[in-house]
């Protein structure tokens, strides 16, 4: 399986990415520069230690990581995301998976907000510049972007997974299982993107208020 990381040269992607490289998986890093991709990837070999194998970080241009992903992660900021699938959309593989992580978040008079969007989430408004036969799943956005990149601490978390294909919802909880310290929960249909956008901003909000930088979630009883 190929694994693409679009705009992976972010806090979130690269965090994101460290954790795939970490398990095991070969990563393309997505980027708007193909020569910004090819220096991050680097640096994340770098992170992981000498002797790892240079093949499991590559840096690319965000369509050509897209053109031969099978499964391909939207970590680029929310207000850059449609663009960056319009751009992809004719290179997408037919049957891909695409797992939104981002989050439309707003920030007013000191309080963080999920926008408010006509089709009820971020995930469902980027989902109709998806072309037909790419399938769309929620993940991994109620993970602090600095606790993916900091690989000294434990992620020690549940990993939220919302989509309406059973069979590309499975192959994103897999993958996460494979990374240790995450537990993937089976949250539902795409709907409950709404839920977990605001689950997001709700750890911003403790972060916040607790002074720390690392909120995140664990369901008890299951």
């Amino acid at each position: 399986m190929t694994i693409a990381v679009l705009g992976g040269t972010g806090r979130e992607g690269s965090g994101l990415a460290l954790r795939l490289g970490l398990a095991g998986f070969p990563v393309l890093i997505g980027s708007r520069s193909s020569e910004r991709a090819r220096e991050t990837a680097e640096e994340l070999r770098g992170r992981l230690g000498l002797g790892i194998d240079a093949t499991v970080f590559t840096g690319k241009e965000n369509t050509e990581a897209a053109r031969v992903a099978d499964l391909i992660f939207l970590a680029a900021p929310f207000e850059h995301a449609a663009e960056l699938l319009r751009a992809c959309r004719p290179v997408f593989q037919n049957g891909s998976t695409l797992v939104d992580v981002t989050v439309p978040l707003a920030f007013r008079a000191g309080e963080v907000q999920v926008m408010e969007l006509a089709e009820g989430s971020g995930s469902a408004h980027l989902a109709r510049y998806l072309p037909e036969g790419t399938a769309l799943v929620a993940a991994f956005k109620t993970i602090p972007a600095q606790l993916l990149a900091d690989l000294d601490k434990d992620l020690n978390c549940d990993v939220f997974v919302c989509g309406d294909s059973p069979q590309a919802k499975h192959q994103v909880m897999d993958v996460a299982s494979r990374i240790a310290g995450l537990r993937p929960v089976d949250a539902g249909l795409l709907r409950e993107a709404h839920t977990l956008e605001h689950m997001s901003a709700l750890a911003i909000g403790l972060n916040r208020r607790y002074k720390v930088k690392t909120a995140r979630f664990r369901v008890v009883g299951l």
